[in-house]
């Protein structure tokens, strides 16, 4: 198989490009990391150029060392103008006749400085572990209520919809402010948004679409997003609390309010990024314990693991898969020359399951030290909830362990098709619980 273009420009085959971009493929996980080691191996900064892909060329960066410089430069390389999620150059023109912006949304992931810090610090104090560590008893009683639900359900059950999925989703809309009895349309336009590639978790029937129209159908979840948290910003201008809510509807920056597509973004980016991503991080512990009976009785019997575990599972799962940037210049990437407006991937999946950053990366290693893994970015970017994720694993799986005698898989997990945000979709489990 030819895998380079004729020119000295490392250009990756057809084949090997549409398995970068196919979320089938990222469904296909030992599958995905085989073509990630071949392709890091041979070309870690490799050209994706498919005439009738539909996508604008861009260059694919896989080594962890890489997509960290590309991470923590964000001078060189910016979030902005171009989409920060790969998209389709279909999507793009939709979007900008429907917003006027190459972006459905706009918030923290596609702003760089000076706009970026200043919307940032608008609630990062919320998410620091010194205000976190007041909603520790809050958090552990939905973990309680979650786990109560699991053992309630009689020794099998499908981990994923029953504990994975809802306890980050209460515990990020306790914060932000959002009713309970609205959590689960939360979960829906996330899953819209986020789950739009797979039929499973878009609930759209979207098997045969064509990409236009699964592109409509994600635009259709950020309208209805924007229309209910512009009613929830009215009324708390009106009626303040202290929820992140009250914060982001009467901040100022400048001077000035925010405008209200700004706004809804900010909304959006806080209800939806703040719970698929630890609902993948937490399925995908749980799965590798059931695979372990030995680490899971290990990390049972000494919770000084728990961290580990924890750590261990973000990077081993890496829920958000990638993130794209544009060259504000000519630039240099492991002896490739990157041109001025270029577009790159960083791959997380690719980064974290790097051999030359971490030994074995397949094996789920709850010892491992050090642990510095990608999937939390890096710089001015890094996530903004990676302290609550951090807080809402460990008490859960202090729960899990508390409840939990054994445990083992009941059936074949499957991972969601997507390209973006990715994770098990359905984990069947079989256990047993502690007398």
């Amino acid at each position: 198989m030819n895998e380079t273009a004729e020119s000295d420009t490392p250009t990756l085959s057809p084949q090997l490009a549409t398995a970068v971009i196919d979320p089938g493929s990222y469904a296909e996980w030992n599958g995905l990391l085989d073509t990630f080691d071949h392709i890091r191996d041979t070309m870690p900064v490799a050209r994706v150029d498919l005439a009738d892909g539909g996508f604008d060329p861009f260059w694919l960066v896989t080594r962890y060392e890489d997509v960290m410089r590309i991470s923590k430069d964000n001078a060189t390389f910016l979030n902005n103008p171009r989409p920060v999620v790969l998209s389709t150059r279909e999507a793009i023109e939709f979007s900008l006749k429907v917003t006027g912006s190459k972006m459905l949304v706009d918030s923290l992931v596609v702003f760089d400085a000076p706009i970026h810090p200043k919307y940032r610090r608008l609630t990062q104090d919320w998410f620091m572990p010194k205000n976190l560590r007041k909603m520790e008893e809050e958090i552990g009683a939905i973990a309680k209520a979650t786990v109560d639900r699991l053992a309630e359900a009689g020794g099998e059950a499908d981990f994923v919809p029953l504990v994975s999925a809802p306890y980050p989703l209460h515990v990020v809309m306790q914060i932000l402010g959002v009713p309970e009895e609205d959590e689960q349309r939360m979960l829906f336009l996330t899953q819209q948004m986020f789950g739009g590639q797979d039929e499973d978790l878009s609930g759209s029937g979207m098997k045969d679409m064509t990409p236009e129209q699964i592109t409509q159908i994600v635009a259709g979840a950020v309208a209805d997003f924007e229309a209910y948290f512009a009613k929830m910003a009215a009324d708390r201008r009106a009626n303040p609390t202290d929820d992140v809510a009250s914060v982001i509807a009467n901040a100022t920056v400048d001077g000035e309010p925010l405008n209200d597509r700004d706004m809804a973004g900010y909304y959006i980016i806080v209800a939806s990024a703040g719970h698929d991503t630890t609902s993948a991080s937490t399925a995908g512990a749980m799965m590798a314990l059931a695979q372990d009976p030995e680490q899971f009785a290990r990390v049972k019997a000494d919770r000084d693991l728990l961290p580990g575990i924890v750590e261990e599972a973000i990077r081993w799962t890496t829920p958000v898969q990638h993130f794209m940037r544009t060259a504000a210049e000519d630039t240099e990437i492991a002896g490739q020359k990157i041109a001025k407006d270029d577009w790159l991937m960083i791959n997380y999946v690719a980064a974290n399951h790097d051999p030359a950053q971490f030994e074995n990366p397949r094996k789920f290693d709850a010892a491992r030290s050090p642990n510095r893994h990608a999937a939390f970015g890096a710089g001015a970017h890094q996530c903004l909830g990676l302290h609550l994720a951090r807080l809402e694993m460990r008490i859960l799986f202090n729960e899990l362990l508390d409840r939990i005698e054994t445990i083992e898989l009941a059936g074949e997990p499957k991972r969601a098709r997507s390209t973006f945000v990715g994770g098990l979709k359905t984990l069947p489990v079989r256990y047993t619980l502690s007398k």
